[in-house]
């Protein structure tokens, strides 16, 4: 792609983190701090693609207009449709938004909206596959602390090999499969939880929902490796640089610090909970280097329809 195709593409993911109007402004922050993290190409000037999104100096027909390729502007509208999932199904105005950049992009309406069904279903897969409520009170059940440690170990093995996959749904798939990981480790300690209380959690430890997808995404983008741009597979376990472990370390991290909090009667404070996910992180990024092949290996075992039985939970 070129670098006014990356800076089109990048620029329709920022205007769609933003058309709903209702991003806390924690989530916001972070979005900010992405686009300056991600400023290693300064000819893409990435924190003033920020301020013109915010500051409405841009629009779809402009965005549009810089995207050459018909694989760029799918990718495009793709990225679109991920960040307005990646929080849960689309709003109203994320779906009226998504329709004016399918427009926008001149791309056929069948195949987009496929796509987007896809993402809506992988927004709002149920959280476990029973539904048979936790009935024993919170720390009064015994929790196998050696299987809970490898349901971590392997759902981080899992999401850092979604980060070698091509596809954007792949990318997407890492915060539903985080989502049921906090969701089961809570129940292995009584509690009975639902999206909100997870969103929240994730939020306070510091991992926003749009931001961390927007990050992932991004980072694939200008590492060359999101959708067809990329070689693939091959291209991924090459370029390992790309993401640098970021999904295994921030999976590894959720999941021992829920472990911590569940197991502790949820007493840890809001700063407590950013400190010791950011400390876990740390860890966790060197522990990456140590599984990469069994990353490595996942990843070439991996397609699309695998990933979203993953995440149905089959």
């Amino acid at each position: 792609m070129t670098q006014d195709e990356i800076k089109a593409v990048l620029t329709m993911s920022l205007l769609a983190a933003f058309v709903d109007g209702d991003k806390h402004e924690r989530e916001r922050a972070e979005i900010k701090r992405i686009a300056q993290g991600l400023a290693a190409d300064e000819s893409l000037h990435l924190p003033s693609l920020y301020q013109d999104v915010l500051l409405q100096r841009v629009s779809l027909a402009s965005v549009a207009a810089g995207l050459g390729s018909t694989a760029s502007r799918q990718l495009a509208y793709e990225m679109a449709v991920c960040v307005c999932d990646a929080d849960g199904a689309q709003s109203g105005a994320e779906r009226a938004f998504l329709e004016q950049a399918r427009a926008a992009l001149g791309l056929a309406a069948p195949a987009a909206a496929e796509f987007s069904r896809a993402a809506d279903e992988l927004a709002s897969v149920p959280l476990a596959a029973s539904a048979a409520p936790v009935t024993a009170k919170p720390g009064s059940l015994a929790v196998d602390e050696a299987a809970l440690e490898q349901a971590i170990l392997n759902a981080s093995i899992v999401n850092g090999a979604l980060e070698l996959l091509p596809e954007t749904l792949s990318t997407m798939a890492i915060i539903p499969l985080q989502m049921k990981l906090v969701y089961r480790i809570g129940k292995e300690h009584g509690y009975e939880l639902d999206r909100g209380h997870i969103k929240d959690f994730l939020a306070t430890a510091g991992v926003g929902l749009t931001s961390q997808y927007l990050e992932q995404a991004g980072r694939k983008l200008l590492g060359g490796l999101l959708g067809r741009f990329g070689g693939g597979i091959a291209r991924g376990l090459g370029n390992q640089a790309v993401s640098s472990g970021m999904s295994f370390a921030s999976t590894y991290a959720l999941g021992h610090v829920a472990k911590r909090y569940y197991a502790g009667g949820r007493q840890l404070s809001p700063q407590m909970l950013k400190d010791a996910y950011a400390s876990v992180v740390d860890e966790a990024r060197k522990l990456q280097q140590h599984h990469l092949p069994a990353i490595q290996d996942q990843a070439r075992t991996l397609d699309a329809g695998k990933v979203l039985a993953m995440v149905r939970g089959a």
